[in-house]
C-alpha cells in the first residue's frame, strides 16, 4: 500500500493555506496594541506565528507524501514519548497562570498536550483497527485501551488543562464509535464518567466561574464574567459587515486574550456577521473533505486515523466559538489555525498532511474503480 499514491484533495489544501493565511492577519490585527504596548513592535506576536507557520507548513507537506500507513508502525514509540513529556512538563515546565503545561525552548512556548492529541489519535486507530470485532469484547477490546488513553488523560489533567482532556474524550468516544465497539459498554461506562466529569468542572473555582459565566453572564461584569461581556459587545459592535480590518474597540485592552482565545470575537467586530459566516463555511469545506477523505479510504486504519483528526479539530472550533459567543461555557481552548499559538498550528497543520496522505490514497482507489468499470 505504501507505493500506492494519488493526487491529494486540492480543495482541503487550498482552504487549509486559506486559514493560515487569514489567521496571520488577524492575529496582526488583534494583537498589534498589546504587542506594541509590550515588546515596542505591532509585528512582535504575528511574526512569532509566522515561524510556527512555516515549520507546520513544511511538516503538512511532508506528511502528505509519507504513506499515513507508515505511522502505525511509529505509534508506540510516539505514544511512550508523548507520555514521557507529559510527565517532564509537570517537573519542569514553566507555570503560567497557576498551570504548569509548557516548555521554553528558544523564546518558544511549546504545549506537549497538543502533540499528545495525535499520538492518541494515532495509538487508537492503529489498535482499535488491528482488533477488529475483539473491540466488542470488553476485557480484551476495550479495557486495554481506556487503560493507555485514561492514563494520557489523567496526567493532562495534572497540569491541569480540562479543556484538552475534554477534547481527548471526544476523539476516543469518536474512534470507538466507529470502530464498531459494543455500545452498551460505552453506555455503562458512561454511568460512571459524566458524574466524575461533573465534579471535575465544579471542584476548581475558576471552572465554576466559568460555568456561572456561561449561565448568568451579568452576575458579575467587572470580575469572572468580564471577558465573556467584552466579547458579546465585540460581536453585537461588529454588526452585519463589521467595522473593517484592524478598527476593532475592543482589541484596545478592553477584550482579554484578544489575539489568542477570543479572536473570532474580533474577527466578529471588524468583519461582522457576513465575516464570520464566511469563516464558518471555510470551516465547513475543511470538516467536509477532511471527512471525505477518511471515509472514502477502505482501509480501517486510514479511515479511524482521519476520522479521529478531523474531530480533533472540529470539536476545537465548536467549543472556541461556542466559549466567544456565550453558547458553551469557555474552556480556554485556541481557535484552530486562526488564534496565535505555536503547538496548536504546528499540531492542526501535521493533521491536515496526514489527511491528505489519506486523501491521496483514496483519490487512487476512485481512480482505479473507475478504470475498472469503464
Amino acid at each position: 500500500m505504501s507505493k500506492i499514491r494519488g493526487r491529494p484533495d486540492f480543495l482541503l489544501l487550498f482552504v487549509t493555506i486559506l486559514l493560515v493565511g487569514f489567521g496571520l492577519i488577524m492575529i496582526f490585527s488583534a494583537s498589534s496594541p498589546i504587542a506594541t504596548m509590550k515588546h515596542d513592535s505591532p509585528w512582535h506576536y504575528v511574526m512569532k506565528q509566522g515561524v510556527f507557520a512555516l515549520i507546520g507548513l513544511f511538516l503538512m507537506l511532508i506528511f502528505m507524501r509519507i504513506p499515513y500507513t507508515w505511522w502505525k508502525k511509529v505509534t508506540p514509540m510516539l505514544l511512550l514519548f508523548s507520555i514521557i513529556s507529559l510527565v517532564l512538563v509537570l517537573l519542569v515546565g514553566i507555570n503560567i497562570n497557576g498551570a504548569k503545561r509548557w516548555f521554553v525552548l528558544g523564546g518558544y512556548h511549546l504545549q506537549p498536550a497538543e502533540f499528545t492529541k495525535l499520538s492518541v489519535i494515532m495509538y487508537m486507530a492503529a489498535l482499535v483497527s488491528r482488533k477488529g470485532e475483539h473491540i466488542r469484547d470488553f476485557r480484551r477490546g476495550l479495557l486495554p485501551i481506556l487503560t493507555v488513553v485514561g492514563l494520557v488523560m489523567l496526567l493532562v489533567l495534572k497540569q491541569p488543562d480540562f479543556g484538552t482532556v475534554l477534547i481527548l474524550c471526544c476523539i476516543a468516544l469518536t474512534i470507538l464509535i466507529v470502530g464498531g465497539v459494543d455500545l452498551r459498554h460505552l453506555f455503562l461506562l458512561s454511568l460512571f464518567f459524566i458524574p466524575v466529569f461533573i465534579f471535575l468542572a465544579v471542584s476548581q473555582s475558576y471552572r465554576l466561574q466559568r460555568i456561572a459565566a456561561f449561565l448568568n453572564p451579568m452576575n458579575n461584569p467587572l470580575g469572572s464574567d468580564y471577558q465573556l461581556i467584552q466579547s458579546l459587545i465585540a460581536l453585537g459592535n461588529g454588526g452585519l459587515t463589521g467595522t473593517g480590518l484592524g478598527k476593532s474597540i475592543q482589541k484596545l485592552f478592553y477584550l482579554p486574550e484578544a489575539h489568542t482565545d477570543f479572536i473570532f470575537a474580533v474577527i466578529g467586530e471588524e468583519f461582522g456577521f457576513v465575516g464570520t459566516s464566511l469563516l464558518l463555511i471555510v470551516f465547513f469545506l475543511f470538516v467536509w473533505r477532511g471527512y471525505k477523505a477518511a471515509v472514502l479510504c477502505d482501509d480501517p486504519f486510514g479511515l479511524l486515523l482521519g476520522v479521529g483528526i478531523v474531530m480533533m479539530i472540529f470539536i476545537q472550533i465548536v467549543l472556541n466559538i461556542g466559549g466567544v459567543t456565550g453558547t458553551l461555557p469557555i474552556t480556554g481552548l485556541p481557535l484552530p489555525f486562526i488564534s496565535y499559538g505555536g503547538s496548536s498550528l504546528i499540531l492542526c497543520l501535521a493533521g491536515t498532511g496526514i489527511l491528505l496522505s489519506i486523501s491521496r490514497d483514496s483519490s487512487y482507489r476512485r481512480r482505479k474503480d473507475d478504470e475498472e468499470r469503464g
